[in-house]
């Protein structure tokens, strides 16, 4: 009998129409090594980048994907995980990635705004356990974790400048 686990996200792939590697997050150890991972999206891509369907049954793992322009999107789970939950973190993947990129998710955007991706990914799932895929709350998140860095310095100058008044090492 397999243990009861929340983590049911095995991985998550941005591949460009090439099959290279832009951006993954793995949350198990079916790939341990990086050499595993890459001849396992080499494969992946092999079979998907012409096919049609939106799931694939490859090397034990269940992947749903999508594809734009010139990307991949992947998320990967166990082989007999619940497809439609998977597909429910891939659109909530590339939707929050649609409005972070303004609707021009391409290479040269996402590379751009790599950071706000990084966001997304990591707002979605963590350490394999899907946390939230509605667009809207995730951009809300991440507008929230991605406030002006000018003003983010400010604040915290104010704060230290507030406790030095407190403890007494600043005079007014």
């Amino acid at each position: 009998m397999e243990a009861l686990s929340l983590a049911t996200v095995h991985g998550i792939l941005i591949l460009d129409n090439d099959g290279k590697r832009i951006q993954c997050k793995y949350f198990s150890d079916t790939f341990p090594t990086l050499k595993e991972q890459l001849k396992f999206e080499e494969t992946l891509f092999r079979k998907t980048h012409k096919a049609n369907a939106e799931i694939i049954m490859h090397d034990g793992v269940t992947a749903v994907y999508r594809s734009n322009v010139d990307l991949f999107f992947y998320v990967l789970g166990a082989q007999g995980e619940n497809e439609l939950m998977l597909m429910g973190v891939l659109n909530g993947l590339y939707d929050t990635i649609s409005y972070v990129l303004r609707r021009a998710v391409e290479k040269r955007s996402l590379l751009e705004r790599m950071d706000a991706v990084l966001l997304v990914m990591d707002e979605i799932v963590d350490g394999g356990v899907i946390m939230e895929t509605d667009p809207s709350v995730l951009m809300q998140r991440i507008a929230i974790k991605a406030d002006d860095p000018e003003q983010s310095v400010k604040n915290m100058v104010q704060s230290a400048k507030e406790n030095m008044r407190w403890t007494g090492l600043l005079k007014s």
